[in-house]
């Protein structure tokens, strides 16, 4: 059974709490390796967003939750055409990040349970989500099938959930 206070692989953040309060109050996910910075502060107060860097904290990383509500601030100003300047402590990777915490309990429980994911009985929705999102990052995909495939079926009327591949029925 794993922990879920030990992060994913040890990496910048893992096992300690994002560094942000957010009306107030201490955020408890996971910190990841996106690290927050007084221009980044500067840049979301001027767009009214409530977050700030607990005093008591003793790093600057955030969770991912935090980290694409601060990219989805920033990108909302972008203009077509202008290039980002590189320089931000919060880092873009190459594959998009997924919300777990919009899927509700049960969800994240059928998961766990489809994937055979070892855990302690009784976890939280935060502690679920981080568990998992481990899990799901760690899941390889290849692109350009994926792809053909969702065109495929999308063409060929497929993306019915409730529609049997063999029935003929359309």
């Amino acid at each position: 059974a794993g922990s879920a206070s030990a992060g994913c692989a040890g990496g910048p953040g893992a096992g300690q709490l994002c560094c942000l309060r957010e009306e107030g109050e201490r955020c408890g996910r996971a910190a990841g390796n996106a690290s927050f910075s007084k221009r980044i502060q500067k840049s979301i107060s001027q767009k009214k967003v409530k977050i700030e860097l607990d005093k008591s904290a003793r790093h600057l990383y955030i969770c991912d939750f935090h980290k694409n509500l601060i990219q989805s601030v920033r990108n909302r100003r972008k203009r077509k055409g202008s290039d980002d300047d590189g320089d931000s402590p919060v880092q873009d990777i190459d594959t998009p990040e997924v919300d777990l915490y919009q899927l509700q309990v049960n969800t994240l429980r059928r998961y766990k349970r489809h994937f055979k994911l070892q855990t302690r009985p009784g976890l939280n929705k935060a502690q679920l989500v981080e568990i998992i999102g481990c899990h799901f990052r760690t899941i390889p995909v290849n692109e350009k099938d994926t792809l053909t495939y969702f065109i495929y079926s999308v063409k060929n009327d497929k993306n019915k959930p409730d529609l049997k591949m063999d029935s003929g029925v359309h």
